[in-house]
């Protein structure tokens, strides 16, 4: 008996999975990408330049003269933001006091501005910033800037280090303790954490506590979603999975919208983790899956949610129905309870080739996806509204994506997504020096990652079987999680060669879409429960495109491979 027969007794996809999926799954998308992302702006560099305490009375009024006097210029006419000259200031300023506001303006000309360009030295008493787009940064308190540049990037790097621990170990408290007690666990570990970065008292504190939140924001986004997907039946999987992406890349375009009306880095901090409070009101409507309740043998629990299930999807729940249920269920319950680990992942030989291929294609998307978003400050103009172009490009994806993940199946849409995505980065290359070209290029690659990253998630889901689906997605963003810890480093790179990081970005797209060809499709399949139904091989959907497939043609078990394809490694 497959718990998708039973689910379809009692509501595939009703009023009770509608109701969780827009209280629970859609709110916690929106605050998952404000953390994943806020820091950029949170720990923001603006345009700064060496300070000169003799010159202080003049830098209100006449910031061009002060610059011009003592800040030496680049081969392009730039200010230096990490050198000044070495100047009688003193001298200077007795000569600038005696001088008229007129004739203060005129001072461009003067004898002043002839200095010795080999009289420069790095900046000896601080900076002053540009505090026109952010009034107050991590940055600019702690004076982060110049030689102390790199501890941005260590920030950044330790987040992703949070995310990689954090995955690692939600993928066992998920499929250990639920998916709801899980969720909420580290909810209320992002909340406080968050919430207490924004009273920090140094750069130290502020890092070990954004470690903490970076700890948690994938975990918080995977919970509901595998909840969602373990709910509702094999034809509403797509749904699930458009409407959280939908849901996530409006919260990137909100993020600049919650940046734009507030700069300061505290306030900011407040304003993108206490709306998670709203998430706890949800507390007593959001059930744990039944799914997994049957998996781990607690048959009695999944009952009373399947019963509560039936009677708010509107179907008549009698004594009768509830003791057949059971004892539908019961012939599935295991005998003893067993405890499953990473090994479980690879002792068969369909399911070790699978965890590879998925973890190979989602360490490219996340590196991909994180690479471009912390890429777009670099195209330069504002770099709020850079990043809003950067989320909204990925919404008209979704609308293409609907219907062709049930028309054309997940591998070909993962496949095409990341193809055209990697060529476009790889492209740039060719139009270095025509920026809105180099533009477009950009918005098609972020349009193709988009996508994949929406059908990546879907696809593992089902290829893992449910008694480890929670530890096998876990395990392969994990590892996927490696690649925001040195994408930073990447950019970096790009100091010296703009379209340097797109060329690595889209070869990495190109590989990871040629090795997701070899991975079953799983269009119209029901989930694999055990392990055994994860390692069995099924034959591919016969009929062509567009044709619905009959949902009867999961419960033979397997993963939509051809019979005689036996994954040997001729294969790969």
């Amino acid at each position: 008996m497959d718990f998708d027969e039973v689910l379809k007794e009692v509501g595939a996809f009703g009023l009770y999975q509608k109701i969780i999926i827009c209280s629970v799954l859609l709110p916690a998308a929106l605050p998952c990408a404000f953390h994943a992302y806020s820091q950029l702006f949170i720990a923001a560099t603006p345009k700064h330049w060496c300070r000169i305490p003799e010159l202080e009375p003049w830098t209100q009024d006449y910031l061009q003269l002060v610059k011009n006097l003592s800040i030496p210029r680049d081969k392009h006419g730039a200010y230096a933001e990490c050198s000044m000259f070495v100047r009688n200031y003193s001298e200077i300023v007795r000569y600038l006091e005696y001088r008229t506001p007129y004739e203060l303006q005129r001072e461009q000309s003067s004898r002043l501005l002839k200095v010795d360009q080999e009289s420069i030295v790095a900046c000896q008493h601080g900076w002053h910033y540009d505090r026109s787009m952010y009034p107050s940064t991590v940055v600019q308190e702690w004076n982060l800037v110049c030689s102390s540049s790199y501890y941005v990037t260590l920030a950044l790097v330790l987040f992703g280090l949070g995310g990689l621990i954090g995955n690692y170990v939600f993928g066992y408290l998920v499929d250990l303790w639920g998916r709801r007690p899980s969720f909420y666990a580290y909810l209320l570990l992002e909340i406080v954490a968050c919430a207490a970065s924004a009273f920090a008292w140094n750069y130290y504190s502020w890092l070990g506590l954004r470690f903490v939140v970076g700890l948690t924001v994938p975990a918080i986004l995977a919970s509901p979603y595998v909840l969602a997907i373990e709910l509702v039946g094999p034809d509403r999987r797509v749904f699930c999975t458009i409407v959280s992406n939908i849901a996530y890349s409006l919260g990137l375009v909100l993020l600049s919208g919650v940046v734009y009306l507030v700069r300061d880095w505290r306030y900011l901090t407040l304003a993108v983790s206490l709306p998670l409070l709203m998430l706890f009101s949800c507390f007593f409507v959001l059930p744990e899956s039944p799914r997994w309740l049957i998996a781990v043998g607690q048959t009695k629990r999944a009952v009373r949610i399947l019963k509560v299930m039936a009677r708010v999807n509107g179907v008549h729940v009698s004594r009768d129905f509830v003791e057949r249920m059971q004892q539908r269920l019961l012939r599935t319950q295991p005998a003893e309870t067993t405890h499953y680990g990473i090994l479980d992942l690879f002792r068969g030989t369909n399911m070790r080739r699978k965890t590879l291929i998925v973890t190979l294609i989602w360490f490219a998307n996340t590196s991909v996806y994180v690479g471009l978003s912390y890429y777009a400050p670099a195209l330069g103009g504002d770099e709020i509204w850079n990043f809003f172009l950067a989320g909204a490009v990925e919404l008209p994806t979704y609308l293409l994506l609907w219907p062709g993940l049930s028309y054309f199946g997940r591998r070909w849409i993962l496949f095409i997504s990341m193809l055209v995505g990697g060529v476009a980065c790889v492209a740039t290359v060719l139009y270095q020096q025509q920026a809105d070209v180099m533009l477009l290029l950009y918005c098609i690659g972020k349009m193709g990652i988009s996508s994949a990253f929406v059908v990546l998630p879907l696809l593992a889901s089902e290829l893992y079987p449910t008694v480890v689906r929670g530890l096998g997605m876990s395990f392969s963003s994990v590892v996927a999680m490696t690649g925001p810890i040195f994408i930073p480093i990447i950019n970096h790179m790009g100091q010296q060669m703009l379209v340097l990081p797109l060329i690595v970005m889209g070869g990495l797209l190109i590989v990871g879409g040629f090795a997701s060809l070899f991975l079953p499709e799983t269009r119209g399949r029901n989930l694999p429960q055990t392990l055994e139904e994860g390692e069995a091989p099924q034959p591919e959907p016969q009929q062509g495109p567009g044709q619905k497939q009959e949902q009867d043609d999961g419960r033979r078990g397997g993963n939509g491979l051809p019979q005689s394809w036996h994954w040997s490694s001729r294969n790969l």
